[in-house]
């Protein structure tokens, strides 16, 4: 976990705290002007009421006290910002603002008044106008120190960091306390950080800063640590590390007391970076001394010594080697230094620690790259290990300790190595491979899973690996004894058996295709979840191979239960909205994504609260690090994603159903012409490594995998974009006026919308482009790596080549409404191959959809995700579709009834007697062609689905063959099929309503 993140939970707490007793200071401060002698004030006991209402929730009733207390008190501002709260929070947010700006242009300066405007103003999600209202108090009331301190807090929460300088410097004069003057300070560390020019805060705003500091460091004016830590990172940030080693090492560095070791550690940072390896070498065989288990004080010994031999350094003839002490340079000196270690912990009488024995393989690693000979002293690599396993074999950590050092040894070492590994786990008391105490337990278990690791499971056949499973669930069940006190939220100590065993199903399931292997995996998962029901590895695993098989409806369930936390909504976000949608749950869709978005939402106001509370305690090194967590997540792929596939689910669910599609978009407020995706600087956080894995270096995911994903996942989210702002274009489009009686203006907005959908619809063929040469390179992740994304799918498909064809259309029509009936042959013939285009589409699209999704044949389950994927995307492109034709309809209808018109006029003057009746134009016979085909593809849709959910629904899972099962295994997965069932009926059913939905809107295209 990131430093930052350690931080957030912390300050949110604190934010949290702050929120509390702010909403609170508005009634502790009547009390507390009472206490300073304000007793006579009757305002404040007429307003208490108010305030008790506010805090219980009973808003409708803050309001009518209110009301009754403005009745007789007019000019009471408090009483009307109290009331704009309760409206605000009973969803009267107009009125509450009108209330509220009405009491603001008065400039009240009262406390209560100001507080309370603020809290509403922040609820409001409009900190800007409470900036506003203390700079009215401050020049009102100039000596107040609350007031220039809510001044500086306000311009903190809107980033104004040059205001934030002045605020802080002017209360400084007024009240000066060295915490005032380091906000200004700080204030202009801030200016450099955020500059968009690096040469303006190298020039200026940093040697400002430094200045500044070096007056109160001239004055004997530093106080706490905080400004010593301010002065430290304005100094490494001007990149004068010489002067911050100084400063660590002189008389300010002895403030640094709040970390442990905190010199020693910006030393040894200093050091690397002014690339003093002497001193860096030497500080660190110090610390090591007194600390052999810091690993982060062995890898910079190891670095300087390498760096030190690469330079050829030698000791100086006389005194010491630096100003740290003595200093190692040889491989020699290294090795004995760290055998001396291992012999200090060999001889101790308690618990040895790991580091030196570590140290010892990290030596060994790094001398084999450099084919150094000194690597034959440290011994073989296997004997060290198995030497590891028999002092920490029975500590969890133990398995990614020697996980990292495996590839020391030689393939044919590797069932040595597990042979020797199985030798050293003690056996129970009657010889069997069945631990008899959870230490014993944990050393076999170690010894299994370093075994995965090595490979050895994958090299098995089908035979020998169910066997493995076999053993593997023995083992886990044997284990459960250890742990029959446990309570629900602790881990049982054999847990791992069963996810290893979940694990080689998997592996039975990727080689075969056979997916009662899924599901005796699914079974294993559940029952494992009975027995340990926090275990997140088997909710996560569960959730995957739910997802995997096309069933969604148990996974928003086991993702609940994850209880994920703040930034877990992104890092781990992607597992639920990816399959949400595409596997037809759209009501499940629908709250995930709001679920998500909540989070992202409230980023922008929850990092201004720790920022805030940064500057109260004086965490100045903690600011940049929460303006760096803001960014990133607003920069976030799964933001982006989530925030682009919500607007098209509601448009999927509502458009032209519960209101018209121009009137979804400007529910929105989505703009065609705006890109607001910051596809430059995107970051893809998700945590791609959440899954517990032992596979082989040669299994696991690469960071290959890692590019392609992220190149895979921005491509769809182009194309994704780029579909709902065509779509809201087309929705803003409407017939043009005339053109001799439109005026410019309006043939400017024209023209611009024209060149936006061309512009639009070249971007959209350029993607489309983009997506078949990546779909092309077929590549295939890891099972526990990232989900693939839907490009491939919605490719294979057709669903991308036929929106892109009915979005083509739409520039088509809108050409036709500029030109007319009359000069337009050319066009209302493209028009009508293209509405036969895309009937041709869509059956073949329906086509890819036929087959059964679920099904159990002589005992053998079988399903086909990708038949259901496939009915998501005919569904989703049906509905654009259906909005192309649906802004067909408004031009054709109002040219077709100008035709009739002129057809009567001649009728009326004799002219329809000397020429016949006119046919309909070729584009309406065309379009009703089109409405007529589409009716006729829905209905074969909607008789598809019905049939399947017959089929579903008569499927009984009892019939399911597990061989080799026993009645509680069979119980469990049996439980897990019968969610599979569930969850596929569920999925057909909301695809048919939306669909027979779909059709009834259909019907009303009619010119």
């Amino acid at each position: 976990m990131q430093p930052v993140e350690r931080n957030v939970s912390k300050y949110r707490k604190n934010a949290a705290r702050s929120k509390r007793i702010r909403s609170y200071d508005t009634q502790v401060n009547l009390t507390t002007m009472a206490a300073r002698g304000h007793v006579q004030d009757p305002n404040d006991r007429r307003l208490r009421p108010i305030y008790d209402y506010l805090d219980n929730g009973n808003n409708k009733m803050a309001i009518q006290q209110a009301d009754k207390l403005l009745k007789k008190h007019k000019d009471l501002h408090c009483a009307k910002v109290l009331k704009a709260i309760g409206l605000q929070r009973t969803g009267k947010q107009d009125e509450a603002f009108s209330l509220a700006q009405e009491v603001t242009s008065l400039e009240p300066t009262d406390d209560n008044s100001l507080q309370a405007l603020t809290i509403l103003y922040r609820e409001m999600h409009r900190p800007e106008l409470v900036t506003k209202l203390y700079e009215v108090a401050v020049k009102k009331v100039p000596l107040s120190e609350e007031y220039h301190s809510h001044l500086f807090m306000a311009y903190a929460r809107v980033g104004e960091y040059k205001k934030m300088q002045q605020a802080g410097m002017a209360l400084y004069k007024i009240v000066p306390k060295n915490p005032y003057y380091f906000w200004s300070v700080m204030s202009l560390v801030m200016q450099a950080i955020s500059a968009q020019d690096e040469k303006l805060s190298q020039t200026m705003f940093l040697p400002l800063a430094e200045r500044m500091v070096e007056k109160m460091v001239k004055e004997d004016k530093i106080e706490a640590e905080a400004e010593v830590q301010l002065y430290f990172m304005i100094l490494e940030r001007l990149g004068k590390c010489q002067e911050a080693l100084e400063v660590i090492k002189g008389p300010l560095g002895e403030k640094l007391t709040s970390e442990l070791q905190s010199r020693e550690s910006k030393c040894m940072m200093l050091y690397r970076r002014l690339r003093r390896w002497p001193e860096c070498n030497a500080l660190a065989r110090k610390l090591l001394l007194n600390n052999p288990d810091d690993w982060q004080f062995f890898l910079a010994y190891f670095d300087s010594l390498f760096h030190l031999m690469d330079q050829s350094w030698a000791p100086p003839e006389e005194g010491e080697h630096c100003s740290e002490g003595e200093v190692h340079h040889t491989v020699a000196e290294a090795t004995l230094f760290v055998e001396e270690r291992i012999a200090g912990e060999d001889c101790k009488d308690g618990r040895a620690l790991r580091g030196p024995y570590l140290a010892r393989l990290e030596l060994m690693q790094r001398l084999r790259e450099r084919h150094h000979a000194g690597e034959r002293q440290l011994g073989e690599p296997l004997e060290l290990m198995v030497q590891f396993f028999v002092k920490f074999g029975d500590k969890p950590c133990c398995v990614t300790d020697l996980n990292v050092y495996l590839h020391l040894l030689d393939a044919e070492q590797h069932e040595q190595l597990a042979e020797r590994l199985s030798e050293a786990a003690p056996r129970g008391p009657d010889g069997s491979a069945f631990p008899d105490d959870a230490k014993s337990l944990q050393r076999h278990l170690c010894a299994c899973q370093l075994s995965r690791a090595l490979g050895l499971h994958h090299a098995m056949d089908s035979a020998a690996k169910l066997r493995l499973a076999d053993e593997l669930k023995a083992h886990y069940r044997h284990g459960l004894k250890f742990g029959k006190n446990a309570l629900k939220t602790e881990l049982q100590f054999s847990d791992m058996y069963c996810l290893m065993a979940a694990h080689v199903y998997i592996d039975l399931w990727t080689e075969s295709g056979d997916e009662k292997m899924a599901c005796q995996s699914l079974g294993l998962l559940q029952e494992g979840l009975a027995n340990s029901p926090s275990n997140a590895q088997f909710k996560l695993l569960l959730l995957l191979l739910y997802c995997r098989l096309g069933a969604f409806e148990p996974v928003a369930e086991l993702y609940a239960s994850l209880d994920a936390k703040h930034v877990q909504h992104d890092t781990i976000g992607f597992l639920l909205t990816r399959y949400a949608q595409s596997l037809g749950h759209f009501a499940a869709a629908s709250q995930a994504c709001n679920s998500s978005l909540r989070f992202f939402h409230s980023n922008q106001k929850d990092t201004s609260e720790y920022i805030i509370q940064a500057y109260k305690y004086g965490a100045f090194e903690k600011i940049p690090e929460f303006i760096a967590l803001r960014n990133r997540l607003n920069q976030s792929l799964h933001f982006a994603q989530v925030r682009t596939e919500r607007m098209l689910l509601d448009l999927l669910l509502e458009a032209d159903i519960v209101s018209s599609l121009e009137e979804s978009v400007k529910a929105m407020c989505l703009s065609a012409e705006e890109d607001d995706i910051p596809w430059d600087s995107m970051r893809d956080n998700r945590d791609l490594t959440v899954f517990t894995c032992w596979d082989p270096k040669e299994r696991r995911l690469s960071e290959e995998h890692r590019r392609r994903s992220l190149e895979e996942e921005r491509a769809w989210l182009r194309w994704r974009s780029l579909t709902l702002r065509l779509l809201a274009l087309v929705a803003g489009l409407g017939r043009r006026a005339s053109p001799q009686n439109s005026p410019p203006a309006a043939e400017n907005g024209v023209a611009d919308k024209t060149s936006t959908l061309r512009g639009l619809l070249a971007q959209l063929s350029q993607t489309l482009q983009t997506l078949a040469r990546l779909a092309e390179k077929r590549v295939q992740y890891p099972f526990l790596g990232p989900p693939a994304s839907r490009l491939a799918g919605a490719l294979s498909s057709g669903s991308c080549q036929c929106q892109a064809a009915a979005l083509q259309l739409s520039l088509h029509v809108h050409e036709l409404d500029a030109v007319g009936l009359d000069d337009s042959s050319e066009l209302q013939t493209q028009m009508c191959n293209a509405f036969k285009s895309l009937t041709v589409q869509l059956q073949e699209m329906l086509n890819k959809c036929k087959g059964d999704v679920l099904d159990i044949k002589d005992g053998q389950f079988k399903i086909n995700p990708s038949l259901l994927e496939n009915l998501i995307f005919f569904m989703e492109t049906v509905c654009v579709v259906l909005w192309v034709a649906g802004y067909c309809t408004k031009v054709l209808r109002p040219l077709k009834s100008s035709l009739q018109k002129k057809k009567k006029k001649k009728k009326d003057t004799g002219v329809a007697q000397i020429y016949p009746t006119s046919p309909q134009p070729a584009v309406v016979c065309g379009f009703q062609e089109l409405t007529a085909s589409l009716q006729d593809v829905l209905a074969r849709a909607l008789e598809h689905i019905k049939a399947q959910e017959v089929g579903i629904a008569a499927l009984k899972m009892a019939d399911l063959s597990l061989d080799g099962s026993t009645e509680e295994e069979s119980s469990f997965t049996r439980a897990a099929t019968d969610k599979l069932q569930s969850s596929h009926l569920r999925s057909l059913q909301e695809v048919s309503e939306l669909l027979r939905k779909r059709a009834d809107t259909l019907k009303n295209l009619k010119i």
